[in-house]
C-alpha cells in the first residue's frame, strides 16, 4: 500500500445510526479501538451526539486512539429553512475543522426520519436546494473544508437522473460512495471515468445486486435491505471496487478511500460482527492498492 492512499473508517460500519430504531449501539471507546486495533489512520465522526462535540475532548478522545479526523457526514434538509441547513453547516463546519478534517460530506435530506420514503420536489425546491448546498459549499470553504454532495438512498439525491441533474446544476464534488449510487440505479464505476474531475471523496462499499435491485423498485425498504446483508464485505458484493479505485487513482484522486458498510445489530447480533467484516475488506482494499 503507496503513503499517497489513506483509508479511513466510519461510525455506521459498526452500526452507529442517526436514524431512531436502527439497531443496538456499541460504545466510541469500542468502535474507536478496534478501528485503531485494525490499523486505519482515521474516522469520519459518524451521527450528532455518539462523539463529543467539544473540540477539545474530541481531539483528546481522537488522540487516545492515535485515531485523525477526515470530517464528516451532514445530511440536512436543503430544499427549505435555508437558514436552519446554515446554521448546521456553519457548527459542524467549525467543528469538523478545529479537529483537523478537511471534508463535509452533504446529504439532502427529505426531512423525514430514516431513509424509506422519499417526497417528490417541485422545480422551485431544488433550486433551493442546490442554491442551500452552494451556500453551505462556502461556509466550509471558510473553514479551510471541501464540500461534497453524497448521493445517498432515502434522499433527494438518489437515483441516476437526480446525480446527473445535480452534476449539471452545482459544481461541487461529489462523495463517491459505491453501494448509494449502485442501489439508486448508477454504476459507480461509469460515473467515475465520466466525471473523474467531480471525485472529491470516495465511500467504500460493496453491495449484493438482488437486494439492490428490490430497494430500487420499492419492493424493499433500505432499513430492511440493511438487516437482510445488502452490504458485504469489499470484494463479496456486486460492485467492481477494484475498478473504481483504479479508475480513480489513474485520474490522480488523492483523497480519503472510507470503508463504510451501513450496519444495523440486532439484539442477538455478536459484538465482533463488525469487526470481523472491515478486516475483511481492509485485506480486499490491501490487494487492490497493491496492484495498482
Amino acid at each position: 500500500m503507496t503513503a499517497t492512499i489513506r483509508v479511513a473508517a466510519a461510525p455506521i460500519s459498526w452500526g452507529v445510526c442517526e436514524v431512531p430504531g436502527w439497531g443496538r449501539v456499541l460504545d466510541a471507546g469500542t468502535v474507536l479501538g478496534e478501528m485503531a486495533a485494525l490499523g486505519v489512520q482515521a474516522t469520519e465522526l459518524g451521527p450528532p451526539g455518539y462523539l463529543p462535540r467539544d473540540p477539545a475532548e474530541l481531539r483528546e478522545l481522537l488522540g487516545r486512539y492515535d485515531l485523525t479526523l477526515v470530517g464528516g457526514f451532514l445530511a440536512v434538509v436543503l430544499h427549505e429553512n435555508q437558514e436552519n441547513a446554515l446554521k448546521e453547516a456553519e457548527e459542524s463546519a467549525a467543528l469538523f475543522a478545529a479537529c483537523g478534517g478537511d471534508v463535509l460530506v452533504l446529504a439532502a435530506a427529505t426531512g423525514l426520519d430514516g431513509y424509506d420514503e422519499r417526497p417528490k420536489l417541485t422545480d422551485a425546491e431544488w433550486a433551493t436546494l442546490v442554491e442551500t448546498a452552494s451556500k453551505i459549499h462556502d461556509i466550509a470553504a471558510a473553514h479551510g473544508l471541501h464540500t461534497v454532495l453524497h448521493p445517498h438512498v432515502g434522499t433527494h439525491v438518489e437515483q441516476q437522473a437526480e446525480v446527473e441533474r445535480f452534476l449539471a446544476d452545482s459544481d461541487l464534488g461529489l462523495c463517491l460512495d459505491t453501494g448509494h449510487l449502485m442501489i439508486g440505479g448508477t454504476d459507480p464505476v461509469e460515473l467515475a471515468k465520466r466525471y473523474p474531475e467531480r471525485v472529491g471523496h470516495v465511500h467504500l462499499k460493496d453491495v449484493r445486486a438482488d437486494l439492490a435491485a428490490e430497494v430500487r423498485a420499492g419492493r424493499l425498504g433500505y432499513t430492511d435491505a440493511v438487516g437482510r446483508g445488502i452490504y458485504t464485505p469489499l470484494g463479496e458484493g456486486d460492485v467492481d471496487v477494484a475498478s473504481m479505485v483504479r479508475s480513480v487513482q489513474a485520474a490522480g484522486y488523492d483523497g480519503w478511500y472510507v470503508l463504510e458498510q451501513d450496519t444495523a445489530l440486532g439484539a442477538e447480533s455478536p459484538d465482533d460482527v463488525p469487526r470481523r467484516d472491515t478486516e475483511r475488506s481492509l485485506a480486499h482494499l490491501a490487494k487492490i492498492l497493491d496492484s495498482l
